[in-house]
């Protein structure tokens, strides 16, 4: 098939909806993207809407690049469209509204100084100064509202073996009086992704939203609720009597190497008995009651140990206990859970061939349907009546904006336009979707996007993008750490391809890569060379480079010892030695999956995917970049690369973040990283026009 035949446009700046950012005046020439563009655009998330259906809440998150830090602030804005008006101006964060069920007030999360923790604090939509609501002393980590508005449940980090919260308060005190700051672990995991545990878990409460009692643990001792990880933020549910809460927690002793989250659900009433309401040994998530309180929905995956497995959705009807799958023909995993008013069908966002869709099942039949498909969408907030949701809605070419969507297929409506203004000034090109023959025969997706002013006729370099995971996917999405416009933008073409192992294209495309680390996807991504270069005759084929973090990091790092094809390579918190990946990171369920067992157990495995045990084939100039607080990857993972490059003699430049974790959060580190970046591919793939950060905005390294 010829590419115009193959090429699908994505990404329009809007489509099918009301008006996005003003076109450019005649004679006005809109310029490429620079990653302070990139921290400058506004990132909202999390839109709820009112309970009359009037008004649609949302958080938004600018960037101080002086300051070096980002805050959120709440804003509000009529659900049919109109003046977007902000509520709050603290200098902390506001994050996570709820409305009260009366629509009175909005409660939400903040930290107003930095020496308190986030507590929930109730504004009055009346007007009137936010009150704090709670006094938690480790915080409140996330918040659920009861129907009637009268009872809060709050997930905090606690001592397990204090009896209450003043115990708990005390015993953090003493610790930081101490001046102490070693970590005394007897059991795994002792940290979890960027953070130190620190003998701590996590503990759900319950407290009447006026404080005329105190909170009340409803699951003591040693076990995280909700567990640390495979979670989803809808992990705790009220019964719309407010009579039984569900909620997840994994009672399994070695939680680092299990995956075992189950649905728990318990009576509010004192003395209440706690039931089990999922039973198998995967992992379970997501409890969702029906309005009419007949069902409990969750989302289960059925293989112990697997984090990446389908996710089913599971229905109970409560009064018999049965048990039974909705949308099980639907090859894909549902990400949440969301009820239609008249409880006839649940909802869910679902990674589909590069975009995440809407998609609608019904009880009566069990059918999973798409019904929202024109582009990526998540963060879904029924309508009173359910005909529309709030959501956030993003494409290649638009960073995430606040929308209402119907859901019988009629066009969105953009409800926040804070990025309009910029956007405006900005060239971004579309992305063009291609499939090809990749490895076992399976048609593989990839996007390219290239530069907006691209002159015909004049070959261009190309960066190949590869994404993390390995269970993850490049979607028809904005992506604010691995920007693909912004890779476009010093006159690159930007390749990315979503190879065996990515999510969307049915369970066992995603099964393919454990155990598989270096095989189909490193096959996939030299065919993916091989066609871009047969098919795009503007892409100069011996000008390439690629770029990847994480598993993207580590399949760079395969690369590396694997084939000459590319000019220069960048990796970014790869994994590069197996043995001691296993021993270093934070779950060690996630290798014992991928490797078939611990290393002592299957050495073979761990052995032959590791890309240091090819360092001998080194030869592609290399950027190394990691996060010394990275708990995941370890930063001792991408200074052997360097390391290995050095002693060989291979062009090679070390980027380490010494206050970074797996991913570069601060902005200025984060310039940094984009202008060395674009210094490295500038060297070895002589673009046209070299186009980076401007030095005032991003500080140099420190030199050794």
């Amino acid at each position: 098939m010829t590419r115009a035949a193959m090429g699908v446009v994505l990404g329009l700046l809007v489509g099918g909806g009301a008006a996005g950012p003003a076109a450019a005046e005649p004679g006005e020439v809109r310029r490429a993207m620079t990653a302070e563009d990139l921290w400058n655009l506004v990132r909202v998330s999390d839109p709820r809407v009112s309970p009359d259906g009037s008004q649609v809440v949302f958080v938004a998150t600018r960037y101080d690049l002086e300051a070096n830090k980002g805050n959120d602030d709440l804003y509000v804005v009529p659900a049919a469209g109109g003046e977007v008006r902000r509520l709050t101006t603290s200098e902390g964060p506001d994050r996570s509204p709820r409305w009260l069920p009366n629509g009175s007030a909005i409660l939400f999360l903040s930290v107003r100084s930095e020496e308190e923790t986030p507590q929930i604090f109730r504004m009055p939509m009346g007007g009137g100064d936010p009150v704090a609501v709670t006094d938690y002393p480790s915080g409140v980590s996330s918040f659920f509202v009861s129907p009637d508005g009268a009872t809060l449940a709050v997930t905090t980090d606690v001592f397990p073996d204090c009896e209450d919260l003043d115990c708990t308060r005390e015993r953090a005190k003493e610790r930081e009086e101490s001046g102490v700051t070693a970590v005394v672990a007897d059991a795994l995991p002792y940290r979890v992704w960027n953070a130190v545990r620190g003998g701590m878990v996590s503990h759900l409460f319950v407290q009447p939203l006026d404080g005329a009692e105190p909170p009340r643990d409803l699951t003591p001792g040693g076990h995280d609720c909700p567990p640390i990880d495979l979670g989803t933020p809808h992990d705790v549910a009220f019964s719309p009597d407010g009579a039984f809460l569900a909620y997840v927690l994994n009672a399994d002793e070695g939680i680092a190497w299990s995956t075992n989250n189950d649905v728990w659900e318990v009576p509010l009433a004192s003395g209440g008995v706690v039931r089990q309401v999922s039973t198998g040994g995967g992992n379970d998530a997501g409890p969702a009651y029906s309005p009419d309180g007949k069902w409990l929905a969750w989302l289960s995956m059925e293989r112990p140990g697997f984090e990446a497995d389908r996710r089913r959705v599971m229905l109970q009807d409560r009064a018999t206990g049965e048990v039974r799958e909705l949308g099980a023909a639907l090859d894909r995993s549902p990400e949440s859970l969301a009820w239609t008013p008249d409880s006839a069908a649940l909802l869910f966002v679902a990674a589909d061939r590069g975009r995440e869709r809407v998609f609608r099942v019904d009880v009566s039949d069990g059918v999973a349907r798409a019904i929202v498909e024109d582009a990526s969408y998540g963060s879904l907030d029924l309508s009173p009546d359910g005909s529309w949701a709030a959501a956030v809605r993003q494409s290649h070419a638009h960073p995430p904006e606040v929308v209402r969507v119907p859901l019988d297929g009629g066009a969105f409506t953009v409800l926040d336009k804070l990025n309009d203004e910029l956007l405006g000034q900005l060239a971004m090109p579309t992305a063009r979707e291609f499939w090809f023959e990749g490895a076992n025969g399976d048609r593989v997706q990839g996007f390219l996007l290239e530069p907006a002013d691209l002159r015909r006729g004049r070959k261009i370099p190309a960066v190949f993008a590869l994404h993390g995971g390995p269970q993850g996917a490049f979607e028809e999405g904005f992506h604010f750490r691995w920007n693909l416009q912004l890779l476009t933008s010093p006159g690159y073409a930007v390749v990315a391809v979503n190879f065996h192992g990515s999510v969307g294209y049915g369970q066992a495309f995603e099964d393919a890569v454990s155990g598989d680390w270096g095989g189909a996807p490193y096959e996939d991504v030299m065919k993916a060379v091989d066609y871009v270069v047969a098919e795009y005759p503007e892409i100069d084929g011996e000008r390439l480079a690629a770029v990847g973090a994480s598993y993207g990091g580590y399949l760079v790092d395969w690369i590396l010892g694997h084939t000459d094809r590319f000019r220069c390579l960048v990796t970014h918190a790869g994994v590069s030695e197996l043995w001691s990946k296993y021993g270093s990171t934070d779950e060690q369920w996630f290798p014992e999956w991928e490797f078939g067992g611990t290393p002592w157990e299957n050495p073979e495995s761990y052995d032959r995917w590791s890309p240091l045990r090819y360092a001998a084939d080194f030869r592609t100039p290399t950027l190394v970049s990691h996060g010394e607080g990275d708990f995941r990857v370890v930063y001792t993972q991408g200074t052997a690369i360097f390391t290995a490059l050095q002693r060989q003699g291979v062009p090679s430049r070390l980027l380490l973040f010494p206050d970074e974790d797996h991913f570069v959060r601060k902005p200025k580190n984060a310039m940094l990283f984009w202008r060395t970046m674009f210094d490295w591919f500038a060297t070895y793939l002589e673009p046209e026009r070299p186009v980076w950060v401007p030095p005032s905005r991003a500080p140099a390294a420190a030199s050794p």
